[in-house]
């Protein structure tokens, strides 16, 4: 059998990938070592943490926020079990999901281990051994990323979790210390400490969402303060000890100086991912890595072998899965003969806490560094009619735009249903727009979303309700 395209990988960028080159007329097919698709996204990571994120606030709001509206309910009481159920039908109805759209599209999807053993050569290793070899005109590499390992500490998925294990903790753990203040981990976090934990978080940055806005970052690590987080930033993480039961967990200054132990049921270890090529077999073949390990494209996403490209967490470029996806379409439709692009200046990025943060674009600091005169707009959640009425004022939204043509560069926004607003300023950037152009846009009331229209407004400092 012999293919136009096969399709290394079916998470968010793999299974999108072939679905669009099957749709555009390639005989295409995939190969995927889980026995389910979707990738880390699917089965252990964006949608599994979401459910859980879901659940998990919907019991904090029964325990503490129902009264306030009038509504009588007994103290809840958590069914761990249950709700990790409620997880697993997620997860279970999204991946029959994929494999549903990969036979409607008639994609041929072979589950084993892959290799590339040469241009234009896929080889599928079984979970029974057996192996065949794929013929195909282009490979693409889809493999996505794994977490990065703590040097010196072991992840046992017990006491001692990746991100991996902390979505299927049998009880909740009386203290859970946070290795990493990065997305994963105040996502995480915040699903145990609505259901009971004391969260410790550690960090080895003097402050929380590396890369966020700094404005937007300090003031939601106050927002999470106030929730019960602790924060040890400008940290280090030494040594953990497990006895099985629990772990000591050894903390020093980052910069050096007097450590301190703390004592913690469970301990995430949340400091970021790497890209996952083991096995591929590239080495063998000369395709070139950079020096993380990431797998070098050019702007086709074309590696230096002739046939093979890559997209998603393996490539360059932040480790989410709608880029993954866009880059997914984009080589899809160059293989087909047209013109695929994404816009890496319009990647919108979403915490799912509450409140969520969202960004698009350029953050103050990025434009500060690249010299760019910029304005800026502000407006705050408690000067919302919606978010007061729903008692959900925290946050506000910040809007960039450049000094002297008015075009946004950026926004930021803490609050609830931030990931859904900020997609308004990401399609605006897309076209063009200037912040004038979002502020004479008709907004409905009362909705969250006159807090975008407003802060377009504050740009030019005319906003209405503040």
């Amino acid at each position: 059998m012999s293919y136009d395209l096969i399709v290394i990988g079916t998470g968010p960028g793999g299974y999108v990938c072939a679905i669009r080159a099957a749709q555009l007329g390639l005989k295409t097919a995939v190969v995927e070592k889980r026995k389910t698709h979707g990738g880390t996204c699917l089965n252990v990571g964006c949608i599994p943490s979401k459910a859980l994120l879901h659940a998990s606030h919907s019991f904090e709001d029964a325990a503490d926020h129902f009264a306030a509206m009038g509504i009588t309910v007994s103290a809840p009481t958590l069914d761990l079990a249950k709700m990790h159920a409620f997880k697993q039908e997620g997860i279970d109805g999204n991946t029959k999901g994929v494999e549903f759209l990969l036979k409607k599209n008639k994609i041929d999807a072979f589950i084993g281990t892959a290799r590339i053993a040469a241009a234009g050569q896929v080889e599928v290793t079984g979970e029974d051994g057996s192996n065949q070899v794929l013929a195909t005109k282009n490979i693409v590499i889809a493999t996505g990323s794994d977490v990065t390992r703590l040097p010196g500490v072991e992840i046992d998925e017990k006491v001692v979790v990746s991100s991996t294990g902390a979505l299927d903790l049998p009880a909740v753990p009386k203290h859970l210390v946070v290795i990493g203040a990065g997305v994963i981990g105040l996502e995480l976090g915040s699903v145990w400490r609505r259901l009971g934990s004391q969260v410790t978080v550690v960090e080895y940055l003097d402050r929380i969402l590396p890369g966020m806005d700094g404005e937007v970052a300090k003031n939601f690590q106050r927002i999470l303060g106030k929730q019960g987080f602790q924060f040890k930033l400008g940290s280090k993480v030494t040594g953990v000890a497990n006895n099985g039961n629990g772990a000591t967990v050894t903390v020093e200054p980052a910069a050096g100086g007097t450590p301190e132990t703390i004592e913690a049921d469970a301990v995430l270890v949340a400091i970021g991912r790497v890209p996952y090529t083991t096995g591929l077999g590239l080495e063998s073949i000369g395709v070139q890595l950079d020096n993380r390990g990431r797998i070098l494209t050019d702007a086709h996403f074309s590696t230096n072998v002739t046939g093979i490209y890559a997209i998603g967490d393996v490539i360059a470029g932040p480790m989410l899965a709608h880029k993954a996806e866009d880059e997914g379409v984009a080589v899809a439709e160059i293989l087909a003969g047209k013109a695929g692009h994404v816009n890496y200046d319009v990647i919108p990025s979403v915490v799912y806490t509450f409140p969520e943060v969202a960004s698009v674009g350029k953050s103050e600091e990025e434009l500060k560094a690249a010299g760019i005169a910029y304005n800026v707009g502000k407006f705050p959640f408690t000067a919302n009619g919606r978010a007061k009425v729903n008692h959900t004022t925290d946050g506000f939204v910040k809007i960039l735009a450049d000094a002297s043509t008015d075009k946004v560069l950026g926004a930021h926004i803490i609050g609830a249903e931030a990931g859904n607003l900020i997609h308004e300023v990401a399609v605006a950037m897309e076209f063009g727009a200037s912040s004038e152009d979002i502020a004479r846009t008709c907004h409905a009331h009362p909705t969250l979303a006159e807090a975008v229209k407003e802060a377009a407004m504050a740009v030019e400092k005319r906003a209405i309700h503040m």
